[in-house]
């Protein structure tokens, strides 16, 4: 399945509310990826206390080592996902992982099983959704809120060129086409 990023946000809410409804772990997984960009495998790896200090607060920020590229990434959170860590990871021991399977005394859940709670929210709304999706959702939000600066998204996901990125967060002709049919000189 190709995966695209989720452009309309009202049915980003609805997708999240949804989720939110059946299971708050999967709630944290959807907004955890949109917020972050982070790969599903670096976002499966989290335990709780990778997100909350000793002191039970919310951390800034979140240190990674990811596991594709083997680069080491200091992601800022959002005050938004700071508060739904915080919820969500109030009374969880420091030592669990953040997306907890029920398999298992202290496992996270597998990268299929991600996908399958993403894809299956998506078709009740009738999107694609995949792990993939969240993190190219943060690409393009990103490109869109920096005035369509590649830079931005390119440095946030950690590209080497701005083709790459523009690729990835799904920038093609279509969407230039777009563009030049808003073109108005008088």
């Amino acid at each position: 399945m190709k995966a695209d990023p989720i452009l309309d946000f009202e049915r980003l809410q609805d997708i999240a509310e949804y989720l939110r409804i059946r299971n708050e772990r999967d709630y944290v997984l959807l907004w955890m990826g949109v917020y972050t960009g982070l790969r599903i495998q670096d976002m499966l790896d989290l335990r709780i206390r990778d997100l909350k200090s000793d002191g039970g607060k919310i951390k800034e920020f979140i240190f990674v080592k990811e596991g594709k590229t083997n680069k080491p990434r200091r992601i800022e959170m959002n005050r938004k996902l700071r508060r739904i860590i915080e919820v969500y990871a109030e009374n969880k021991p420091s030592y669990e992982f953040m997306f907890k399977s029920r398999k298992g005394l202290n496992n996270p859940i597998s990268r299929q099983q991600a996908y399958n709670i993403l894809k299956e929210a998506g078709e009740v709304f009738g999107v694609r959704v995949s792990p993939h999706s969240l993190r190219k959702t943060f690409g393009r939000t990103l490109f869109e809120l920096s005035n369509n600066d590649i830079t931005v998204p390119m440095e946030a996901l950690q590209h080497t060129t701005p083709a790459q990125t523009r690729r990835y967060i799904g920038i093609t002709e279509t969407v230039v086409n777009s563009y030049i049919q808003r073109l108005d000189f008088g």
